[in-house]
């Protein structure tokens, strides 16, 4: 779209021109002259045998970026138009294009100065900074639970669509892999083009990587040869066929069988086989509302559905009597497609949801079991999108993320937080805090709940932007923040969204969309990322031993009430929220995980609002308290069935159940109990911020020494005054900057987006 401009506006825009001509080679001389600056403060440290591996990558930044400026001027034009797209920057594109180049070579300004400073401080000892171990990605190991480098665990950091250059992998990461499509496929016998092959059988194995495996492109042959409606009933936008039509397996077969043997065994397969890229199957409306998308289902669907309620229910009987029907018989069953979002917590809703759940867990326990057949040790896992988690959101429909992960060997997902809100409204974090975590901390508790010993592999990123978060000016102690906030849940390797440019700073024309305001215009944001992820590898023994803290409170998730309630999530993470700045590790228990895990890994299960559940949930938690558990749950919970049948109370037995009236007793109660078994820090925190609510979200552990360490991020939207005490400690203890190298105060003050990592030494 074309904005006319008026002669007055073209004025500003030439006079930006040339003020910004003007500008840009007297900034670029100084930003030089730093770098000089930078680099014999590097050669004298370093001759003192003092670590800067951070100030070469701050050097490799500047020097990246100033690039970037360069060819930002020569192309305003088209980061006008790309600015146009953002609709915090559409209204002023013009000038935000004009003043990009600018922007960059302060922001670089900026960087070499907090870089000349802090090495001058290190320099003079006035701080100090344990190594960082140089990563080196050929000889990194993966293992099941943690990813090692010269017998330590590490963690890893690259970007998507980052070129591959020795200039861009040294800092910014070497992440490998592979992409197989069935497009790849050329006709029906199942030939596979046969460059893609040969490159399989070339490609070195040096660095750990993913394979991609896109379930989109599906080639003419297989249209003509399945039918039209194999490519009509699919899971847009990133699927592209039936999985219930019975020919898809025979067309992924033809894929699978002649890529998968020629990876088994290679480094680029060691953070598995990615069976989706952000899988979904939206098979819902709102009556005459627009929804985001959705698609109808096959023929091959709607009989799988009639077999799997023949199954369920047994009987035509027992189906309507509890739909409501008259049905004669299963093969009558109809059921509106797609199904009306007003009807949830209704029968038809329910089974509709939950037999949508189990045919795509069959599709993607197939797809494993196929690539197993050539790759017997192949690990599976899917970049699942855990909003659809967090937020209950109804186009979660055949996104079971704990059973998805059950299956799985590699914790996938992609992940985001939210810095701000591109669109009108709120997205109801605001008030509270400096920026949304909701998405970040319930959906890693989850993860790690369900599979607590796997790698979480976060393969796409959207901590830093997303499509309606996005910043030019963003704060980089938020990039710090978030990123060792996800790392200290269990993040053990992330690809961020993203890197748009080619080598030299001009963009790949196909990855224009969400490039404006993101990472690949801002130095220090790209630099702190990694600024961060060095010092978490500085110190990845005492981050690792957090990430596999146990969890001793366990909050009730029931699929049952998520598929019932529209407000189930916001439920449950008010009870999560309620807790989520006490120091204690939070987990969730469900089904599975008390029947599967061992119950002394928690002290307390807490049921809130979960009003749904089926006999078999039920009878689970009744066995874990005829085993001796602890139960907390308040009055409305475990009334009834998945179909709204009253079910039997929860008796005491062995075990202990508690029944409270209020989020607040839950809470409380809780936290004695947790206090009553020891399982708590030995650590206080106090903390004053002017509002009525915490801020600072902590954890301990003890290192190797025995003393405790702790890791406190401010997510509050004000600043906080901490008071520290070490419980029962009749000296006072030495609070230690482990990032400095100094001892500080027990009563830190914290801004918005500060981390603190510090060791409590007793006396």
């Amino acid at each position: 779209m074309n904005t006319r401009l008026n002669s007055k506006s073209i004025l500003i825009l030439i006079s930006l021109l040339f003020v910004g001509f003007v500008n840009a080679q007297t900034q670029e001389k100084l930003a030089l002259a730093k770098i000089k600056t930078l680099n014999k403060l590097i050669s004298k440290v370093e001759k003192e045998g003092k670590d800067v591996l951070k100030e070469k990558m701050t050097v490799r930044t500047a020097e990246v970026f100033l690039e970037f400026a360069n060819w930002d001027e020569k192309n305003v034009s088209m980061n006008t138009e790309l600015f146009k797209r953002v609709s915090n920057y559409k209204d002023k594109a013009a000038e935000t294009a004009i003043e990009l180049p600018n922007f960059e070579r302060t922001d670089v300004i900026n960087m070499l100065d907090e870089a000349i400073e802090y090495i001058t401080l290190l320099k003079d000892g006035k701080v100090n900074r344990k190594e960082i171990p140089n990563v080196d990605w050929k000889k990194v190991n993966v293992e099941k639970g943690q990813i090692t480098f010269n017998n330590r665990p590490v963690f890893l950091a690259d970007y998507t669509w980052k070129p591959e250059t020795k200039r861009l992998e040294e800092f910014y990461g070497s992440l490998d892999g592979f992409y197989i499509s069935p497009a790849q496929i050329l006709n029906a016998e199942g030939k596979v083009n046969r460059n893609v092959l040969n490159k399989l059988k070339n490609k070195p194995s040096v660095t750990p990587g993913f394979v991609f495996i896109n379930n989109k492109g599906v080639p003419k042959w297989a249209t003509d040869k399945y039918g039209d409606g194999f490519t009509k009933f699919n899971g847009p936008p990133f699927f592209d066929y039936d999985i219930d039509n019975p020919r898809a397996k025979e067309m992924m077969s033809f894929l699978l069988k002649e890529t998968v043997p020629k990876m088994t065994g290679n480094k680029y397969t060691d953070f598995g086989y990615m069976l989706c890229n952000e899988p979904r199957w939206v098979n819902y409306k709102n009556g005459k509302n627009k929804v985001w998308y959705n698609s109808e289902v096959s023929s091959f669907t709607i009989e799988k559905f009639k077999r799997w309620l023949k199954e369920k229910h047994v009987s035509i009987a027992n189906l309507n009597k509890i739909w409501n029907t008259d049905y004669a018989s299963f093969s009558e069953v109809a059921i509106d497609n797609p199904i009306d979002v007003s009807l949830q917590g209704m029968p038809q809703w329910y089974d509709w949801s939950t037999f949508n759940d189990v045919r795509v867990l069959e599709w993607f326990t197939w797809m494993k079991s196929e690539i197993r057949k050539y790759d017997p040790k192949a690990k599976a896992q899917l970049k699942i999108m855990p909003s659809f988690f967090t937020d209950n959101d109804p186009a979660s429909t055949g996104i079971d993320l704990e059973a998805l992960t059950e299956l799985s060997e590699i914790n996938g997902n992609d992940i985001a937080a939210h810095y701000n809100y591109t669109r009108k409204g709120k997205m109801g974090w605001e008030d509270k805090y400096a920026f949304g975590w909701r998405e970040l901390f319930l959906g890693y508790d989850f993860l790690k709940s369900v599979k607590p010993n796997q790698i979480n592999f976060n393969s796409e990123s959207h901590l830093l932007s997303t499509s309606h978060t996005r910043d030019l000016y963003m704060n980089p102690k938020y990039v710090r923040a978030v990123y060792w906030a996800a790392t200290t849940l269990g993040m053990n390797a992330s690809q961020t969204w993203y890197w748009p440019r080619k080598a030299d700073g001009s963009l790949k024309s196909n990855l224009t969309h969400a490039y404006a305001g993101s990472n690949n215009q801002q130095p220090r944001v790209t630099n702190e990322l990694h600024s961060t992820i060095m010092d978490l590898n500085s110190y990845s023994e005492e981050v690792t031993a957090m990430q596999h803290q146990s969890k001793p409170i366990r909050i009730y998730y029931s699929k049952t009430s998520a598929h019932n309630k529209g407000e189930y999530m916001n439920d449950l993470f008010k009870l999560y929220e309620s807790l989520n700045f006490e120091g204690i590790p939070l987990g969730f228990a469900t089904k599975n995980i008390i029947a599967k895990q061992d119950p002394l890994n928690w002290d307390v299960v807490l049921v809130q609002k979960t009003e749904h559940v089926t006999q078999s949930e039920l009878e689970q938690l009744q066995t874990y308290l005829d085993k001796g558990g602890i139960i907390i749950v308040d009055k409305v919970s475990l009334k009834f069935n998945e179909y709204g049948a009253l079910l039997p109370s929860l008796k005491t037995s062995k075990g202990t159940l508690i029944v409270v009236d209020s989020l607040e007793n839950m809470t409380s109660k809780a936290l004695q109990i947790v206090e009553q078994k020891n399982n708590g820090p030995e650590v206080t925190i106090i903390e004053e911020n002017g509002t009525d609510i915490k801020g600072c979200t902590w954890k301990c552990i003890k290192n190797e020494k025995g003393n405790n360490v702790l890791s406190i991020i401010n997510l509050g939207k004000t600043k906080a005054t901490l008071n520290i005490q070490l419980k029962n400690s009749k000296n006072n203890p030495v609070y230690f900057d482990l990032l400095n190298g100094v001892a500080i105060s027990s009563q830190p003050t914290l801004k918005p987006y500060d981390v603190l990592f510090i060791e409590v030494k007793k006396h």
